[in-house]
């Protein structure tokens, strides 16, 4: 009955996410630059993990291209960050930096790099070189890392990232604000072991 509830929770949240991720992409928006979809990517890596945020990016970008006419890019430069920010947060053991640096170096980096082959050979844009789009993939996961560092670490400090973490069935690394600002221990149980 509790994994089934977990379960329910984390299909909720990520309908959520995605939600979020498409009615917020529109703002700040250029091409190639999605400021917005970079903080969701990152809260969601580290609510649900890497897989959960793959599939949220994926999602949201099939869904831009789908109904609001946004080229490739809206995967190209979603999913690689998406994925990476929650591997990174895993592998250092909840530090929230490594998540940003994840979707910075996976979209930043990775993502621009895909990008030019999708839109000069398969979409047909010319003018384009290896690093066309670096820059402002940079640019927009920077300015979207920033906000979700602020936001995150602010939810760490008041113990909430844990206890959402925790009821989502999601790794729980910052066990010491929950027993701190809640006087409960809600670390044990079947929250380590979710994906």
């Amino acid at each position: 009955m509790k994994k089934q509830k977990m379960n329910t929770n984390r299909m909720v949240m990520l309908s959520m996410f995605v939600a979020v991720g498409v009615v917020i992409s529109p703002i700040l928006r250029v091409e190639g630059m999605c400021p917005t979809a970079h903080l969701v990517n990152i809260v969601c890596a580290v609510f649900l993990g890497p897989w959960y945020s793959l599939l949220c990016a994926t999602m949201i970008g099939v869904i831009r291209m789908l109904f609001m006419g946004i080229p490739p890019l809206a995967l190209t430069g979603a999913v690689f960050g998406a994925f990476l920010s929650g591997v990174f947060y895993r592998a250092s053991h909840g530090k929230i930096f490594c998540a940003v640096f994840g979707e910075i170096f996976g979209t930043g980096i990775i993502g621009s790099l895909v990008s030019y082959p999708v839109m000069a050979f398969l979409m047909g844009r010319d003018g384009l070189n290896a690093f066309f789009y670096t820059p402002m993939f940079l640019g927009a996961t920077c300015m979207g890392g920033a906000v979700a560092w602020l936001l995150l670490n602010q939810l760490s400090r008041s113990g909430v990232l844990a206890k959402i973490q925790w009821s989502l069935g999601a790794k729980v690394y910052d066990k010491g604000n929950v027993k701190k600002n809640s006087g409960e221990d809600r670390s044990t149980g079947g929250a380590d072991q979710a994906a």
